[in-house]
């Protein structure tokens, strides 16, 4: 179990002012550093360079960039290919549309031949806003969990997602990688460990274990100093990798607090929350509230009021971790 010192977290987590930027944001400077790591890296992007940020990498390898204009299916089929010559290929575009709409090909040209093409999905979650149901993937981390070989990844903050993309850069397997679009609190540091594989303790506490993937990450951090004033110790385990998942710590953790809260801004089934279900029910069943989205498609609205009206915030969270408390019989 790897416990993040509180150090090695920003030191304004808890202040109004904290640092927002987007996850996207980090994936964009990231992509960059890996390009000028490594010339066999390459990019991809089915016209949405600027939205996914692959922009920096575009001017700077315009001759390792391609356009692939509105073509998701194709954009992961010649990923798929450029693999083949040695090459890294980061194919990009908002998670609706890849994987949502070229999940056949993601699953037959990449994962099938175990090809090392590194997807990333932006624009995912509720938190998308006023472009709506259509625009809000919720099933993303359900759809890439299930395909052998692949690799799901929900970066926390921007400066997690520049760590994760390179690290993608250097991993032989599939990847995929969510984004979302909105800016979010920035509270990880570049001390902050980031390994594929790995989640990581934020918080540490007894009484019960609020895990989180993505963005999400930080409103279980919000949820865990309430419950503290209200004398219930969470510790909070940041899952930046949902598969494979770090099943270690995510046991060791629960069998200390013997009470499970998971928090995702994507739907339940399948997602986190049925990661964590299909562990726990098989290794150590433990009583559990999945907070997430639960069988329904998001909204149109501003970011703020979709996440309090489907309960994606610290003070649902902290209210959902009360009730688990209540009902949980004390060993």
């Amino acid at each position: 179990m790897t416990v993040v010192p509180e150090m090695h977290l920003t030191h304004d987590i808890r202040s109004k002012d904290i640092k927002q930027e987007a996850t996207r944001a980090g994936f964009g400077r990231g992509l960059l550093a890996a390009g000028q790591k490594d010339k066999n890296v390459v990019a991809a992007c089915a016209d949405l360079t600027d939205s996914t940020k692959m922009n920096l990498f575009a001017e700077a390898f315009p001759d390792r960039f391609i356009e692939m204009g509105i073509a998701e299916q194709n954009l992961v089929t010649v990923g798929a290919g450029l693999t083949i010559g040695g090459k890294i290929p980061f194919v990009s575009s908002y998670a609706a549309f890849s994987p949502g709409r070229n999940w056949e090909q993601i699953r037959t040209t990449i994962c099938l031949n175990d090809r090392p093409v590194k997807i990333v999905g932006s624009h995912a979650g509720v938190s998308v806003g006023p472009d709506g149901a259509t625009h809000q993937m919720l099933e993303d981390l359900a759809l890439m969990r299930a395909l052998p070989n692949m690799v799901v990844i929900a970066p926390c903050d921007s400066v997690e997602a520049e760590k994760a993309t390179l690290a993608m850069a250097v991993d032989s397997r599939p990847n995929y990688m969510r984004l979302a679009r909105e800016n979010t609190p920035v509270f990880t540091t570049e001390h902050t460990p980031f390994e594929i594989g790995k989640a990581y303790v934020f918080a540490k506490g007894t009484d019960v274990t609020l895990i989180a993937t993505g963005t999400m990450t930080y409103q279980a951090m919000v949820a865990a100093d309430m419950l503290k004033k209200d004398g219930i110790s969470a510790e909070v385990v940041h899952v930046p990798t949902v598969k494979p998942l770090d099943t270690k710590t995510i046991l060791a953790s629960v069998e200390k607090t013997g009470a499970v809260v998971t928090v995702e801004e994507a739907q339940v089934a399948g997602g986190l929350g049925g990661a964590i279900a299909e562990l726990l029910g098989e290794e150590l069943p433990t009583p559990m509230i999945r907070i997430g989205m639960r069988d329904r498609f998001g909204e149109s609205g501003k970011p703020e009021e979709l996440l309090e009206h489907f309960g994606l915030t610290g003070t649902h969270i902290a209210m959902a971790a009360h009730q688990l408390k209540s009902t949980t019989p004390t060993v």
